[in-house]
């Protein structure tokens, strides 16, 4: 993983960081694994919009991605490291013995040629998926599933990791990127490894013009706002805006918005860090 400072030969390029893309082993995707992506513009069914500042973008096409790693006790060989621009982080296209393609978030160290394998009984490295009761504890893992047989819900975007703690029965407790400690069944499945592109958050847009390319419009600040429009609108002059809070009221900083009485409380050991 490595990232490049551009030269500042135009006013956009003056802060820009770019990614190597070292990683990247070919930029032609796996044409059966493609799908058509729709865009809404933040609009619902009625045509109204519900999302603001959403809309325009570069044209994409969606990565059929394999969270699940239902294949299990068939070995599959890692072909290449490709670049998916629905994500952050970088996917592998692995091919299994017998014949099929599927793609898989890659993980940080995964190599071309590289064998991989899922399910109860497979060795603890990376890349390969495993039920969290088989992992050892203080294990890297990413790609976590929360309920069995649902697919990767947990740590999938780039240089996302958790951490195997403890094993109590038929749960174990981790640890979320997020600080959170929570308990989560032994039978759900984890992938051995952080994800890749590691790098990504030192990357520097440089331009407003990057953002339109990604699909985000201007956003307006809410100092800038009427009283009408935003809690925070209005006032004679630059007024501060008073306690940040987004449009319907709800307040910005440290206010928790969970429920307490959510079912899925009792799995939390430790809330994360404010």
């Amino acid at each position: 993983m490595s990232v490049r400072k551009l030269k500042p030969i135009t006013p956009g390029q003056r802060f820009r960081v770019v990614n190597g893309f070292d990683a990247i082993t070919t930029d032609k995707p796996e044409k059966s694994l493609l799908a058509p992506l729709k865009k809404s513009g933040g609009r619902n069914s009625q045509g109204k919009m519900t999302m603001r500042h959403r809309g325009g973008g570069h044209k994409r096409r969606y990565r059929i991605i394999d969270f699940k790693r239902d294949k299990q006790g068939v070995d599959a060989t890692v072909q290449s490291i490709q670049y998916d621009p629905n994500r952050t982080a970088f996917i592998a296209l692995v091919e299994y013995k017998d014949g099929e393609k599927r793609y898989v978030v890659a993980q940080n160290g995964m190599q071309i040629g590289q064998t991989i394998n899922s399910g109860s009984g497979a060795a603890p490295e990376i890349g390969n998926a495993l039920p969290l009761g088989e992992i050892p504890l203080g294990t890297i893992i990413s790609c976590i599933e929360l309920r069995p047989g649902q697919g990767a819900v947990m740590a999938r975007s780039a240089g996302t990791f958790a951490q195997l703690m403890a094993k109590d029965g038929k749960f174990v407790t981790i640890k979320l990127p997020s600080g959170e400690t929570r308990m989560i069944l032994a039978t759900c499945m984890a992938t051995i490894g952080a994800v890749s592109n590691s790098d990504h958050q030192l990357l520097v847009s440089g331009k407003a013009g990057r953002s339109r390319w990604l699909g985000r419009r201007p956003r307006t600040r809410p100092v800038a706002m009427n009283p009408v429009d935003h809690p925070m609108g209005g006032g004679e002059g630059r007024a501060s805006g008073g306690h940040p809070r987004s449009r319907n009221g709800i307040p910005a900083k440290g206010f928790r918005t969970r429920s307490k009485t959510k079912d899925t409380n009792r799995y939390i050991i430790e809330r994360r860090k404010k």
